[in-house]
């Protein structure tokens, strides 16, 4: 599997290569995921194929390695491993999965996380397209996911959602030993921009009661602008960017998981994950969640932007025990049809019918006139090839006054 964002933080796609790869080793697969890193690989069937750098993408700033460097070390261990099959998660994205697709060495799935626009799919339609071709399977995570793919590079797609692994949640864990706080506390965790609505959550407090507290976690590019305007505000607690274990406990511990995005969201796991913790959901009514949570039966949604209406969720939901109670009931039902397991269960069929095309040539990517990957020669060739040319580019970087 190779992810295009860095490992080492913390995000949405890189949280489901990872769920993915440890389930389906679990289920004894031989898994290796391949992407960049900033830091120690954060499992040990990790292979770092160099550092990030900050790259504007969908509103957001994306950790990716699109240089010559990450290149040359995907497609050496592309080479190197033989795999049966190489599963890119968004595929397209600059760096190691669209060199991955360029060299293609093997049944190519791709899953395609991102919803609303890209400017790159409208600006370099023809490549992307092209590109998108040496694919076998394409596969979804939404709806929204699968209009904007097929918007710019046509095709069909499996649609798949994002899992979560409930082995690591109180669902599966009961009885929790982690106990809610004894003040009322909202729990707020995703990249600090504008898209993800913190400044909307931030104002909503003025309308709350005074002994309402406000834990949030990570950071992004509004965190010291925000932290600035909310310095005499002793409610908010800033967690910065926490593991995987703090997460899953504040989570738990909250009184209620509060995500008001204002677009961008394509599916909305971390819902998945509120509601896998046993805590109740306030969120945003974007498309997105709608993916995940249903009004008033699983969560309360509200109109994105409104600081009022969002206050007024949160403070039904923290002074409402019925409700509250309701909530996560009906929570936990939706989320055990999400387990990881369940989906990695689809994604091996999945690869076993690429195997199949691969067998009997019928794979998307055969069109491009690479031809089997076992019986092939010019496989090893065209790695060669490109490590040959990205190695000259890279000397002549460096040879550069």
């Amino acid at each position: 599997m190779l992810c295009p964002y860095s490992l080492t933080i913390p995000g949405g796609v890189q949280m489901q290569v990872l769920g993915l790869a440890r389930e389906l080793r679990a289920m004894g697969h031989e898994v290796r995921v391949l992407g960049p890193c900033d830091g120690a690989p954060p499992e040990p069937f990790v292979t770092p194929l160099g550092n990030s750098l900050p790259t504007a993408a969908n509103g957001s700033i994306a950790p990716l390695a699109p240089d010559a460097s990450a290149a040359l070390r995907t497609i050496r261990a592309l080479n190197d491993e033989d795999f049966d099959i190489i599963h890119l998660h968004e595929p397209l994205a600059p760096g190691v999965t669209m060199t991955a697709l360029l060299l293609r060495l093997a049944p190519t799935i791709g899953t395609f996380h991102a919803a609303g626009d890209s400017t790159s799919y409208r600006m370099l339609n023809k490549a992307v397209r092209w590109l998108a071709s040496r694919i076998d399977i394409r596969v979804a995570v939404s709806k929204d996911a699968e209009m904007l793919a097929a918007r710019y590079l046509g095709g069909t797609y499996e649609l798949l959602g994002n899992g979560v692994e409930l082995s690591r949640y109180g669902i599966r864990n009961q009885p929790t030993t982690v106990e809610k706080t004894a003040s009322p506390t909202i729990f707020f965790v995703g990249r600090h921009e504008p898209r993800k609505g913190l400044d909307v959550l931030l104002a909503s407090l003025a309308y709350l009661p005074a002994d309402v507290r406000l834990w949030i976690a990570s950071d992004g590019p509004d965190t010291e602008g925000l932290m600035a305007k909310y310095a005499a505000e002793s409610r908010i607690t800033w967690l910065g960017r926490v593991s995987d274990a703090e997460k899953i406990r504040r989570m738990t511990q909250a009184s209620v998981f509060c995500a008001p995005s204002l677009h961008g969201e394509s599916f909305g796991v971390v819902l998945l994950e509120a509601m896998a913790s046993g805590t109740p959901v306030v969120a945003s009514d974007i498309d997105g969640y709608q993916n995940v949570a249903t009004h008033d039966v699983d969560a309360l949604l509200v109109e994105p932007g409104d600081e009022r209406a969002l206050a007024a969720a949160l403070a039904k939901v923290m002074a409402n025990p019925r409700l509250s109670q309701r909530l996560v009931e009906a929570g936990r039902r939706r989320v055990e049809s999400s387990s990881m397991r369940t989906l990695a269960q689809q994604y091996v069929e999945l690869y076993e019918r690429a195997l199949e095309m691969e067998r009997s040539g019928a794979g998307d990517g055969y069109a491009t006139g690479l031809g089997r990957k076992t019986e092939d020669p010019r496989r090893s060739r065209k790695a060669n090839r490109m490590l040959s040319l990205l190695e000259k580019r890279r000397v002549r970087r460096t040879q550069r006054p």
